[in-house]
């Protein structure tokens, strides 16, 4: 096997993946779970959650010192 038909099926198999990604990302089993993904911008957070998010802010910044 020469480089240039090694090179030939290394493509091919990007393309293969790329059209494998493709279609998983346009199935729709996957369009519930990203339109709940899109959407959750929109969900208002509890007070817990909140605080949570607060913690988790702090300790990040105090990691960063």
């Amino acid at each position: 096997m020469d480089y240039g038909t090694l090179r030939g099926l290394i493509a091919l198999l990007i393309l293969a993946l790329f059209i494998v990604i493709v279609v998983w990302s346009y199935s729709k089993k996957r369009k519930s779970a990203f339109d709940e993904a899109a959407n959750s911008i929109f969900e208002e957070k509890t007070e817990t959650e909140i605080k949570h998010s607060d913690k988790n802010n702090k300790q990040e910044t105090n990691n960063n010192v």
